[in-house]
């Protein structure tokens, strides 16, 4: 049983207190720390309310914590939590940079199995789901990916996390994972290089939308796009020798998702059923590796990973092609 601890009360840590609710023998929920004590009196939960973060990151009750505050305080909750020896689930992206993110490389490089960075379709039998699909021969060779995550923010305000650079905001930073991290998933051990970056910059000096080209092992040319200003497909589609794939929720698959698969001759959809959200089911998984049990390990977002997409997306953010 891991015993966890919500940082954070906003949206993402709501939606985490949710996935509590229903019993589990491998996970439960003994505390919260937030700085909004109104939101904490309105969960209704018989859980221990902490003052402060440090109080819960140094309580002896809390195995596991689940970081979910602003993007520019990561880096040092995670620091904390690590000098208590906690194991730690950190929301994307885990630093503000790079440098932030190597400096917490070299803290856990030794401590792996106590850290995932949460991006959370990979956790969700979406994943498993295609990565089995394409390991069908019949399917042929990965030739082209496109990837794109975005919705219109209908008002810019400078103090919104969204697009405040002290909080970490950008499209780049806050988005970009997804899209990196699903061309990182599906190329496996092949080398991949960026090509080509671009943004747009807002008012407020952040980035506000994004594209970048990479090519993995001379072979794949992988396209993803990021925007805070314009509703995007928000899909994934693979061109694969045979096939066409289309994942129409790549992000957050909900409880019925399902995949489309396309040749000359036939069309079908592959559905996966899950009876569990795409965040009860990256709670499931991170309790399962924190208990060193390597169900699905492997579709999990850790340290090392966590650094070679803030790379990435560190060189995106430098963009060689600014407007």
């Amino acid at each position: 049983m891991i015993n966890w601890g919500i940082i954070g009360f906003g949206n993402m840590g709501r939606q985490y207190e949710n996935c509590f609710r229903k019993e589990s023998s491998i996970f439960n929920l003994v505390g919260i720390a937030s700085k909004s004590k109104k939101k904490i009196k309105n969960t209704n939960r018989e859980v221990k309310f902490f003052d402060t973060y440090e109080d819960l990151i140094k309580s002896s009750l809390i195995d596991a914590i689940y970081v979910s505050t602003l993007n520019n305080s990561h880096k040092n909750l995670v620091y904390l939590a690590n000098l208590h020896d906690k194991k730690i689930l950190c929301e994307k992206p885990l630093g503000m940079n790079l440098s932030e993110v190597e400096e917490l490389f070299n803290l856990l490089k030794n401590k792996k199995d106590n850290f995932i960075e949460a991006i959370a379709y990979r956790s969700h039998p979406q994943t498993e789901a295609l990565l089995q699909l394409l390991g069908d021969k019949e399917i042929g060779e990965i030739k082209k990916i496109e990837s794109s995550f975005g919705f219109k923010v209908k008002k810019i305000r400078k103090n919104s996390r969204l697009f405040n650079k002290k909080l970490g905001g950008g499209a780049i930073l806050d988005l970009g994972c997804y899209p990196l991290s699903f061309f990182n998933l599906l190329k496996g051990n092949k080398k991949m290089e960026i090509v080509k970056s671009n943004f747009n910059l807002c008012e407020t000096n952040v980035d506000i939308d994004g594209e970048i080209i990479l090519d993995i092992d001379n072979n794949i040319e992988a396209v993803g796009k990021v925007s805070l200003r314009e509703n995007l497909d928000n899909t994934c589609k693979i061109y694969c020798d045979n096939v066409q794939i289309t994942l129409r929720e790549p992000w957050l698959p909900t409880n019925k998702s399902f995949i489309e698969v396309e040749t000359k001759s036939r069309y079908y959809k592959k559905i996966i059923s899950s009876n569990k959200s795409v965040y009860e089911n990256q709670l499931e998984a991170s309790s399962i590796f924190f208990s060193k049990n390597d169900k699905r390990s492997n579709l999990l977002v850790n340290i090392d990973e966590s650094l070679e997409l803030s790379k990435m997306i560190e060189i995106w953010k430098n963009g060689n092609n600014k407007n």
